[in-house]
């Protein structure tokens, strides 16, 4: 059973203060403004998820990982033939994720999503797999009745830049109310060497309906592109770098950075140019539209060269790295930094650049917010450290609240409940060592699990 104490400071004054700021906040709707739920679900009014392996395991690259890290091959953990035998090999290893931030948030996905209270081990697989299987194929387990159930109010996913949307175009005209809306993902537009870039850039023409032959034909249908997002509900765009490098080009040197790219003859020197000059335009582009530009940066993708080629991404081979921001994002700036229009909110994996650079522009600069604690970071200790890392310096008003950044559906409510009881449990450590009231603490705890996300991300 879980403990309705979980996450709490044991000692009585401050648990009880705790409690008191959880139970404030605890039933507020849920908006997650970048996550990769895919919209398909929505799409179909009854779309309900075919297994527990697949819904629980399969989706999910923090467990993958880690059972890939006992010796566990992907050809068995990806594979569809026998989902009730992979059930059952996850189920032997569930030890593994004990206090971690997976084995916690299945724990409460099982418990209150499904009902399922018995542990997960070897004993009781079997009968995991056929309850939630059971519960999979009622109407209240349908992807639209939990959205509903989960009172999420809002829902971004994420799409690509050339994506048509045909989902998201689905849902409105379904007259469901349930509120999904995308968000514009340019990276993979920028990254010139990639194999796969003159295809993407056809699929951007196609989409946009933008013949795109030069770089100036490539702006005009990113831009096009972006006004389409925005028609369906967007209200950001994002991008993922390794670096954060942000300056202009000369039109000519651009140009022929694209014209070879085009030749499919662009050098990494020419990529890592390019991404640059895209950061600086992505940048002038949401100062006009009023997109959101989220940065995810400070990730190796696809570490293990030989299981991307075999398998694809989305492993958990994404390892951090440490990025300078203060002179990388200073012409960006210097430019943007105090438009009107813009705002950029910086999620990074580097957690000692929250205190060094992060939390120091964050609380100067207008335009800067900083994300929520991101992917490695999205754990309980991982919460406390951020809140006391940015605090101080930015206070959290140049915060974002929180993304839950999930691809699965039913661990959306998990992961903000887990927020929730580390802001309470933080913002308890700051009222019973005199620093705020209670008053005040459960107006911060609202702020960073509602009010901010709905400030920032314009929701």
């Amino acid at each position: 059973m879980l403990s309705p104490d979980r996450f709490f400071d044991p000692e009585p004054t401050h648990k009880t203060a705790a409690l008191e700021i959880y139970e404030a906040i605890k039933a507020l709707p849920i908006l997650s403004p970048h996550g990769h739920v895919d919209p398909a679900i929505f799409a179909n009014p009854n779309y309900h998820f075919s297994n527990p392996y697949q819904l629980l395991v399969q989706s999910d690259h923090y467990i993958l990982r880690m059972l890939f890290s006992h010796g566990m091959p992907y050809e068995k953990l990806l594979s569809d033939i026998d989902p009730e035998g992979n059930w059952q090999t996850f189920c032997e290893h569930f030890y593994l994720f004990r206090a971690t931030p997976s084995g916690l948030w299945l724990d409460y996905t099982l418990q209150e999503v499904f009902g399922f209270e018995p542990p997960l081990n070897s004993h009781t697989a079997a009968q995991a797999y056929a309850f939630i299987t059971d519960k999979l194929a009622q109407p209240a387990f349908s992807a639209r009745s939990l959205f509903k159930q989960f009172n999420i109010e809002v829902l971004a996913t994420t799409d690509p830049a050339y994506d048509k949307l045909s989902h998201h175009q689905a849902i409105i005209e379904s007259g469901w109310q349930g509120r999904i809306i995308p968000t514009f993902r340019a990276d993979s537009l920028v990254k010139i060497t990639d194999p796969h870039w003159l295809g993407q850039l056809s699929a951007l023409s196609a989409a946009s309906k933008v013949d795109i032959i030069d770089y100036n034909s490539f702006i005009r249908a990113l831009e096009k592109q972006r006004e389409f997002f925005k028609s369906l509900g967007a209200v950001a765009c994002d991008l993922s770098f390794p670096k954060t490098s942000a300056f202009t080009l000369p039109d000519s040197t651009v140009e022929a950075i694209f014209q070879r790219a085009l030749a499919s003859s662009a050098s990494t020197a020419d990529q890592e140019q390019f991404a640059a000059h895209m950061m600086m335009t992505f940048a002038r582009m949401s100062s006009e539209d009023g997109l959101v530009m989220m940065m995810h940066n400070d990730v190796y993708r696809n570490y293990d060269s030989a299981l991307f080629a075999r398998f694809g991404p989305d492993l958990g081979f994404d390892i951090p790295l440490p990025v300078e921001y203060t002179r990388n994002l200073l012409p960006l700036l210097n430019a943007f930094g105090k438009h009107p229009k813009f705002n950029l909110v910086l999620f990074s994996l580097d957690e000692s650049a929250y205190t060094r650079e992060l939390a120091p522009l964050a609380g100067a600069y207008p335009a800067v917010k900083l994300g929520a604690p991101w992917w490695y970071q999205d754990s309980w200790q991982g919460m406390q450290r951020y809140l006391n890392a940015v605090n101080e310096i930015a206070g959290v008003y140049n915060t974002s609240g929180f993304v839950d950044d999930t691809r699965n559906l039913v661990s959306i409510p998990a992961r903000h409940d887990l927020w929730r009881r580390a802001a309470a449990n933080w913002l308890a450590g700051l009222k019973v060592s005199g620093m705020i009231s209670q008053v005040e603490a459960i107006e911060i705890a609202t702020a960073l699990a509602y009010n901010l996300a709905k400030q920032v991300y314009k929701l």
